[in-house]
């Protein structure tokens, strides 16, 4: 899993009034949560775009004025009309307890139900997976090559070592869909 660096500096004031001031300063608000801990703090908006505005999820080692450890980012918030960041919340990581993040899923192979005429489509793009921040991949790669014609791939298809899909087990990953021709072409 790809690792990011990013500083940040501990904050003194709290509330709207205190967050208001901070944005106005290019600055966002910050929790980091995790094993007994809850540290509030602030990182500038532009150290942050390249871990946000990413797909891939990525292990954070912040520096806190000194202090190091390992994160992921837990929640975002933006603003509804702007879209401009307006809080981040991340939890620590240890290597001894598993730890819930979403993954990007990326489709591999050559559906035999595409051969046959349908389309292929990724329904469920990132995935929830449950495991020691170590054994996180970057992506969960699926293979789709046996999928047929009107063929579903679900959760519970799905199994990987040093993982664990928290996802509902009946939810739809990827599916070949037959086509207007595919359908004619199966009536003839």
């Amino acid at each position: 899993m790809k690792e990011f660096n990013l500083a940040g500096t501990l904050r003194s004031e709290y509330g709207k009034k205190a967050a208001k001031g901070l944005r106005k300063q290019e600055l966002v608000p910050c929790n980091l949560y995790g094993n007994g801990t809850n540290v509030t703090f602030t990182v500038k908006v532009n150290d942050v775009r390249k871990l946000i505005y990413t797909p891939d999820t990525q292990i954070v080692n912040l520096s806190i004025e000194g202090k190091e450890c390992k994160a992921v980012v837990k929640e975002l918030q933006f603003h509804p009309v702007t879209e401009n960041i307006l809080h981040i919340d991340f939890l620590q990581v240890t290597e001894d307890k598993p730890v819930t993040v979403e993954i990007p899923v990326q489709l591999e192979g050559h559906a035999e139900g595409v051969k046959a005429g349908g389309k292929l489509q990724l329904v469920t793009r990132k995935l929830k997976v449950k495991a020691l921040y170590t054994n996180l991949p970057d992506r969960i790669v699926v293979d789709v090559t046996p999928l047929g014609l009107g063929k579903k791939l679900q959760v519970a298809d799905l199994k990987y070592d040093n993982l664990e899909i928290v996802n509902v087990k009946t939810q739809i990953v990827a599916q070949v869909k037959a086509t207007r021709q595919s359908a004619q072409a199966a009536a003839v």
